[in-house]
């Protein structure tokens, strides 16, 4: 989001919206990862399985029955246990033809998010894990760019994900891998 080129040691986010037609009708699609760009310290791969390991706590939650406002524990002990916490200034949400509606799926937990987990509900799932205890998170003038308030680092992955009758479909997968189970691969994120 600035001019400062990328080197090596640093954590990237990329987060990427799509917006396709299917069968006479336009979906939207969300997802983000962060990559380690080359050698990086402990702390910083520490930090990115933590944030991937989060969503994936979520992942394996989501079936009919389970109501939205569970991930947030989930991926709070995550966090939690590695000494991370959750940004609670953003939501997964419902996607499908608009963007972001219904539902609203905070990632921290004790929150108060209505619903429960129906066949064909799509939506995504996106914690920010900080390195640390603060959850405190600001954003740049750009209104576009969010940070941590205190200056450490911060790791997210997203994926859209679909309920079905008996589980979950992750929509936005990568091509080769699962889609009904995530499995972290440090070479997937390793540039």
């Amino acid at each position: 989001p600035d001019c400062r080129p990328i080197q090596e040691g640093d954590i990237i986010n990329l987060d990427v919206s799509v917006y396709v037609r299917y069968k006479d009708k336009c979906y939207h699609g969300d997802l983000n990862e962060t990559y380690l760009i080359g050698k990086c310290d402990e702390g910083s791969v520490k930090l990115v399985k933590c944030a991937y390991d989060s969503l994936k706590a979520a992942c394996e939650m989501i079936k009919p029955g389970t109501m939205y406002r569970d991930l947030g524990a989930a991926i709070h002990q995550v966090a939690a246990s590695n000494n991370c916490s959750v940004v609670r200034g953003y939501c997964g949400h419902g996607i499908g033809q608009l963007f972001h509606t219904a539902p609203n799926v905070p990632h921290y937990k004790k929150n108060k998010a209505v619903g429960i987990m129906r066949p064909g509900h799509i939506f995504t799932v996106e914690p920010m894990i900080n390195d640390g205890g603060s959850w405190a998170d600001t954003t740049w003038p750009d209104n576009w760019t969010a940070v941590t308030k205190d200056g450490r680092r911060s790791a997210q992955f997203e994926h859209t994900f679909l309920v079905t009758e008996t589980g979950v479909e992750i929509l936005t997968a990568r091509q080769d891998a699962s889609r009904s189970e995530m499995v972290w691969d440090l070479d997937a994120v390793q540039r």
